[in-house]
């Protein structure tokens, strides 16, 4: 019986930890009773900027920073566990798949561990194969109704009518650039604004010299976040749900506006759509690398968002 189990993200960023929504509700699902751990090599963002989701996990502090990413932890990985005077896990789920990162966490004491590093070559003790054990797990979508009132309230009161297209231009990634030109952004906003739609843009009240450009080529564009005395990206999921589409980079935004399922068209270049892209019936994916054969999202035409865009709604 499974009553106490970890969860390793190796990623950072709050898309990172929004995509194991998922997981976190079907291993509560499955795991009934059992208490669940988060182990990060960041920050644990379920405590801390994601908190609004009422994702339940305990977290697991051994007390060394970038956990997994430093060789040298391998040897303070059981002595610093064991001075937490915390019981051996019952499993532990592995979300990555780098093979460093696996030896250290294989450290931490459990009687069942699961990871998909080098073809699952490190899973043990688990009562069946490992691609049995993964295909068990009953996938529950995150709910937003589990946001409280108040955000769902204040989306509203920001975008109160209809006709609303959103972007999100910004990327919190600064080691691989995923921004679509700021050129084109507002060439395809005129062209929107020409058939009556309003752009909405869900950028963060820091971004103020954009805020400023956008508005000066664009003044019916809306900026929500600058609006509100809330903060958190529970409000932009619920600002999601007043969009008729969303247009967006690769980046944290992209996932929180894809728990709302608005209908989505997200931007890819140098990353792995496959991997990152929101996946559901009206998530449509623009990536150069299969348009164009290049990792450069900026050589994504306006005429190539456009186009995707009538899909979802009309012109």
């Amino acid at each position: 019986m499974i009553k106490k189990l970890l969860i390793y993200n190796s990623g950072g960023g709050i898309g990172d930890s929004i995509q194991l929504f998922p997981l976190i509700l079907s291993l509560e699902n499955l795991f009934k009773k059992s208490e669940i751990y988060y182990l990060g090599s960041h920050e644990n963002h379920y405590l801390g900027k994601l908190k609004e989701y009422n994702i339940k996990v305990k977290t697991l502090d051994l007390g060394l920073k970038y956990f997994g990413f430093r060789w040298w932890h391998l040897t303070k990985v059981k002595k610093n566990f064991y001075e937490l005077k915390l019981e051996q896990f019952d499993l532990i789920i592995d979300c990555q798949s780098k093979f460093r990162n696996t030896i250290i966490l294989k450290q931490i004491p459990t009687k069942a561990f699961y990871s998909s590093t080098f073809k699952n070559m490190f899973c043990s003790g688990l009562d069946r194969p490992a691609k049995e054990f993964s295909s068990d797990l009953k996938k529950i979508n995150y709910n937003i109704k589990s946001i409280p009132k108040i955000y769902f309230d204040e989306s509203e009161r920001l975008l109160p009518d209809k006709n609303y297209i959103g972007f999100s231009l910004t990327q919190g990634n600064v080691y691989r650039n995923k921004e679509w030109p700021l050129d084109k952004v507002i060439k395809l906003s005129e062209e929107l604004v020409k058939n009556n739609k309003i752009p909405v843009f869900l950028i963060e009240k820091k971004y103020q010299e954009i805020k400023n450009k956008i508005k000066h080529s664009i003044p019916s564009a809306l900026f929500p976040e600058h609006e509100t005395t809330l903060n958190s990206p529970a409000l932009v999921t619920c600002l999601g749900k007043r969009l008729d589409l969303a247009i967006t980079i690769d980046n944290g935004i992209m996932h929180m506006l894809s728990l709302s399922e608005v209908p989505i068209i997200s931007l890819f270049g140098p990353t792995n759509a496959e991997k990152f892209a929101p996946k559901y019936k009206n998530s449509k994916i623009l990536d150069s690398k299969r348009i164009y054969n290049s990792k450069n999202v900026s050589d994504i035409t306006v005429e190539d968002v456009l186009q995707a865009a009538k899909q979802f709604v009309n012109f």
